[in-house]
């Protein structure tokens, strides 16, 4: 069973559905991608400060390595570990990346897998948001009016 924990941003739109695509999933646990492919992963996931972190991190190591002869060896360890770390904490970046923006965590999901958490999500969320009509005359049918049935 995985968790996702689910983020809004600020000033979200009035209608569900709109709101609904704008809603960011972010998967509680330790992120493969993350710890093998770190400086890419931060990057992709615009994560600019712990990326430029993680820079001054990797230069202080190799240049410590440098002037104090360690053995290539203990390097390789320290740069190991600092991926094993971003690896640990990629959904802590990724929250705190988006409170920075001022985006809202607004609830918690369990579930087989992502399709699942989704499903589960917006079946307990949509029906408590508001449906926003559209204005009248507007070429798209009201919310939960199907356009072009008939009846009988």
């Amino acid at each position: 069973m995985i968790t996702f924990t689910v983020h809004e941003p600020p000033n979200p739109p009035a209608d569900r559905i709109d709101r609904a695509e704008r809603l960011a999933f972010v998967r509680d646990g330790f992120s493969w991608t993350a710890a093998l492919f770190t400086p890419v992963w931060l990057l992709v996931h615009r994560l600019w400060w712990p990326f430029v972190i993680y820079s001054l991190v990797g230069t202080a190591l190799e240049l410590v390595t440098e002037q104090l002869d360690f053995h290539a060896g203990w390097t390789a360890l320290a740069a190991t570990a600092l991926s094993l770390l971003i690896g640990f904490e990629a959904d802590t970046l990724r929250r705190w990346s988006l409170a920075r923006r001022r985006w809202s965590m607004i609830g918690a999901v369990s579930g087989r897998n992502a399709e699942d958490c989704e499903r589960r999500w917006f079946e307990m969320w949509l029906p408590t948001q508001p449906v926003i009509a559209r204005a009248p005359g507007s070429s798209a049918a009201p919310a939960g009016v199907a356009g072009g049935a008939l009846a009988g």
